[in-house]
């Protein structure tokens, strides 16, 4: 499977290749899937959405059809700050929206096409990583999971950061490119950029599952 190199120049990738970065990562099952952020909020322009994310939402649909149907572990995270803002933080500080976004508020809830199922996980998370300070890790290894497909939004900021700490926790992370969504789509493609180069192996859903058949 290729490497996702967006539209970095080939400048950019002969200084990163020179310097040794851009590695393959192979994945190595079993699998599990995080679909990180996928709520109403994320997927209304008018609140925090916009650029594609609505795409990579419809096309994380069938992604997460066939994570069911092939037994992976899959996993969800939402943002939600306590009703009475007791748990605000320095990123609620610098997006000050982000304490909207409550257990009750709709805006919160996972998009009804990608609703969990029993037995998935949800993460509830005020900070952009679905792995800091949450059971997302030692889940995981539960269930045996040796790779990380990731979805979500946005691209640049819970996505990366989801990433980040995949790979600091031992997991392969691979993003499915056209499933993750930036409401900019400059950081968008920068950010994939920057993970197949650093963390994590870039593809897309179909290149991925069709090399797992």
């Amino acid at each position: 499977m290729a490497h996702h190199t967006d539209k970095a120049g080939s400048r950019d990738l002969e200084a990163y290749a020179r310097q040794g970065f851009g590695a393959v990562l192979a994945p190595r099952p079993p699998f599990g899937l995080l679909i990180v952020d996928f709520v109403n909020g994320f997927a209304d322009p008018a609140r925090f959405g916009g650029g594609n994310i609505g795409p990579a939402i419809a096309r994380t649909v069938a992604l997460l059809e066939n994570a069911r149907a092939r037994g992976w572990a899959v996993a969800h995270s939402r943002i939600v700050f306590a009703d009475d803002d007791s748990d605000q933080n320095i990123f609620s500080l610098k997006v000050p929206g982000m304490l909207t976004l409550k257990e009750h508020d709709p805006a919160s809830a996972i998009v009804d096409v990608l609703a969990p199922a029993a037995g998935e996980l949800v993460v509830r998370k005020t900070v952009p990583s679905a792995f800091f300070g949450t059971s997302l890790a030692p889940w995981l290894t539960q269930h045996g999971v040796q790779s990380l497909l990731v979805a979500g939004a946005v691209t640049s900021g819970c996505v990366r950061a989801s990433v980040v700490d995949a790979m600091s926790h031992g997991f392969r992370p691979i993003v499915l490119a056209d499933c993750v969504g930036d409401r900019a789509i400059g950081p968008h493609d920068a950010s994939l950029f920057d993970m197949a180069q650093k963390y994590a192996m870039v593809t897309t859903r179909d290149e991925f599952l069709a090399g797992q058949c």
